[in-house]
């Protein structure tokens, strides 16, 4: 047990026989149980019999713990499902997985549902709640369950289970019996019946391709969520509302701060100015910070060549992720490409023996390139893509390949900064007094998300890291990780973000994905450790969860409505130096390996901004607002004084803008504070007379006259502390404040 204890049970015994044995209070709240031997970790259902000797711990309804409500909602699923196919008879299943909020099941039912059907599959639902019926498990050889799902004529279900690994395949049955009561091939784990649900909810409808394969047939995808209590349901529609009013995406619009165009391309931002001054404000934050800390600031470009993310591990680790799309020509290509165009701008065919020449030298194949096509624009647009190199029906490891097989050199949008920076270091010799090396760049990178992924700036294909990396004997690591984790929690500190938990990121000694030697990755994970302790923060070890090159400390984050995100990340790295040969010459005048720490306080510039966003429901504090001060004159008689005033209030760096129409200050108020400027100037006569603003608040609060130098010097004031009043002068005033 968690708590070290052991409890002996007899052969066959399972989780549930455990909890009976520790009392019958745990037995009536367990959920599942989650198994620990040498290492791997495994969730099972309370009934499954347990394999031998291993740690064991119990997960219950009561606790509301992620893993416990991860297996409801995979079981409410398979309810929804059920009802689903009840109603609609004609459905195909293809999978519900549970998700951090709640579930999905994606149906292939050519009649569209609406919102409409929310209420029938409901009810539905609470009728097989209602039955109680237990979730019984049943595994079945792989040729005969094979057998079995090619009868059942589910072309979804097939392809699951040859995807599947190992001898033998397990189904799970809404009731006691196989074939009486509904089916579905499944891993599990699963509560113990579906009297356990103790509330649900069917939320929405989108579209979905089968494993996001846009060629494939369009699907539906219904979302639902559940918990055991019926109060734990309410408080998250409660804060689902509140989510809405905070979307990033609905405000990002509303107060323009960026915008997604198809004609630039899903998950790539264009930063609006106002958005554009919110990012820029971050950057120089973290920019004085960095300074601080002894950082340097490279930049480097978009794209390398392929063989350096070869050397990385990059590929084909992060094969998946990587764009597909090649940033290349061909060169062999170019002759052909340019007779082409220029047989087109002169509107004449091509020479056929010419172009054929050319096509052979190119070393494009025939399949490419297919003769029979006589329309010459056709073939000018094949072999134009064929110089790219870039199709989306080419994945990056076909494309890697086939450079490969030529003896050439193609060139991958960079998907991590790290290759790049290691290669400056490399760039000349070190000695161990130089380090550590620390170097910062706000570099942009690209992911090939899946599009059913993407999501405002929260999930994106391109997106900028603040990402350093830092050369540093081995003796140095635990001073600079201290110092990369102050960073982070300054950061959040100064934001007003608090409620966080760190995550220590460790390999799974099961696993291939990670590579390195596993005496350093020992020395690396003790590190994280150490550091993570030194936070005095909540703090979990998560198998799996670190890079393909070395453990990592996450900072997960949990936003205003209780969604966690993965923010700041801080990894230690044995194994990229040694890819590179990278060295330095120690006191012992011979060469030795430096350590590699990389960190990203922000993580991702987007995600951040898009956080941030909903944190401050778009109202960012002073020093972030992308417009700081309106200033609003009532009459012609105060405009003079009032351009003077918002001139002042530019040449002191505050941003600000001014409304002089003739519109009235009713609606000149309701204009600014919908874009939630934090301060309202309102001046008329009096206050030209008395050179005083009036000033008002985003929210409608009336905060008094001031004089014109107090308030400029206020702001200052609140800029420079972030937010918070500081006592004394930043300095002297511009000219034109006096002069006002």
């Amino acid at each position: 047990m968690p708590d070290g204890t052991i409890i002996e049970v007899a052969d066959g015994a399972t989780t549930l026989t455990v909890a009976e044995q520790i009392g019958p209070r745990l037995a009536k709240a367990a959920v599942a149980g989650r198994l620990t031997i040498n290492g791997h970790a495994e969730t099972i259902d309370l009934r499954r019999p347990l394999p031998g000797d291993c740690s064991i711990e119990i997960f219950t309804q009561s606790d509301d713990s992620a893993e416990s409500l991860q297996v409801l909602r995979h079981s409410t699923a398979h309810v929804m499902a059920e009802a689903i196919c009840t109603l609609y008879p004609d459905t195909q299943l293809v999978y519900g997985p549970p998700l951090e909020d709640g579930f999905y099941y994606d149906i292939d039912l050519d009649e569209p549902l609406s919102t409409d059907a929310f209420e029938r599959i409901e009810t539905e639902m609470k009728r097989i709640v209602k039955e109680d019926r237990p979730f019984t498990r049943y595994d079945m050889p792989r040729d005969e369950a094979m057998s079995k799902l090619a009868d059942e004529k589910n072309r979804y279900k097939v392809d699951n289970a040859e995807r599947a690994e190992g001898n033998t395949l397990s189904f799970y049955v809404t009731g006691e019996k196989r074939g009486d009561d509904f089916e579905d091939l499944c891993r599990g784990p699963h509560i113990r019946s579906t009297g356990q649900i103790g509330a649900f909810k069917v939320r929405q409808l989108s579209a979905a391709y089968y494993r996001g394969d846009a060629n494939e047939k369009s699907l539906q995808r219904v979302y639902g969520t559940a918990f055991f209590k019926k109060k734990s349901l309410e408080e998250y529609l409660e804060r689902l509302e509140e989510a809405k009013k905070r979307d990033h995406r609905v405000l990002g619009r509303q107060l323009d701060l960026f915008h997604i165009d198809e004609a630039v391309g899903q998950g790539l931002i264009l930063w609006t100015p106002a958005g554009a001054t919110v990012r820029k404000e971050l950057q120089t934050f973290i920019s004085d910070e960095l300074r601080k800390q002894g950082y340097q600031e490279v930049f480097t470009p978009h794209i390398g060549k392929l063989g350096l993310y070869r050397t990385s591990g990059h590929v084909p680790y992060y094969e998946d992720s990587q764009f597909p799309q090649l940033l290349v020509m061909r060169e062999h290509a170019r002759p052909l490409v340019t007779y082409l165009r220029e047989c087109r701008n002169a509107n004449k065919l091509p020479d056929a023996d010419r172009e054929r020449d050319m096509v052979r030298q190119a070393g494009i194949l025939e399949t490419e390139y297919p003769w029979d096509e006589q329309n010459p624009v056709r073939r000018y647009a094949i072999a134009h893509q064929l110089s790219m190199e870039g199709t989306e029906q080419c994945s990056c490891a076909e494309i890697t390949q086939r450079y490969a097989d030529r003896g050439e050199q193609g060139f991958l949008l960079k998907p991590m900064n790290c290759p790049h920076h290691i290669k400056i270091y490399a760039s000349r010799p070190h000695s161990y007094r130089d380090l550590p090396i620390r170097l910062a760049e706000f570099g942009t990178v690209y992911r090939w998300e899946q599009s059913g992924e993407l999501n405002g700036l929260t999930r994106v294909r391109g997106f900028t890291q603040d990402d350093a990396h830092l050369f540093c004997t081995p003796e140095q690591v635990p001073e600079e990780l201290a110092n990369c984790l102050h960073l982070v929690r300054t950061i959040f500190t100064t934001l007003g973000i608090t409620d966080y938990r760190v995550r220590v990121g460790l390999r799974d000694r099961d696993s291939d994905k990670f590579m390195g030697d596993a005496a350093k990755w020992d020395m690396a994970e003790e590190a994280c450790r150490n550091a993570a302790k030194a936070l005095d923060v909540p703090f979990t070890e998560e198998l799996g969860e670190g890079a393909f090159y070395g453990p990592k400390i996450d900072f997960i984050v949990k936003d205003c409505i209780g969604r966690e995100w993965q923010l700041g990340t801080v990894q230690v790295d044995y194994t990229l130096p040694e890819r590179f040969d990278l060295s330095y010459i120690g006191s012992d005048n011979s060469e030795h390996r430096p350590v590699m720490i990389h960190r990203a306080p922000f993580g991702s510039m987007e995600r951040f901004v898009g956080i941030l966003i909903e944190h401050f429901a778009g109202a960012f504090p002073l020093w972030l607002s992308p417009v700081q001060v309106a200033v609003m004159t009532i009459s012609e008689k105060s405009v003079t004084f009032g351009r003077a005033v918002h001139r002042a209030l530019l040449d002191a760096r505050v941003r600000a803008e001014l409304d002089d129409s003739d519109e009235r200050i009713g609606p000149k108020k309701h204009a600014a504070r919908s874009r939630k400027i934090p301060y309202l100037l309102v001046i008329g006569e009096r206050e030209a007379a008395e050179g005083t603003v009036n000033v008002n608040s985003a929210e409608g609060k009336m905060l008094g006259s001031f004089p014109v130098e107090d308030f400029v010097r206020g702001c200052l004031d609140e800029i420079k502390s972030k937010g918070k009043r500081e006592l004394g002068s930043p300095g002297a005033l511009p000219a034109s404040v006096d002069s006002v």
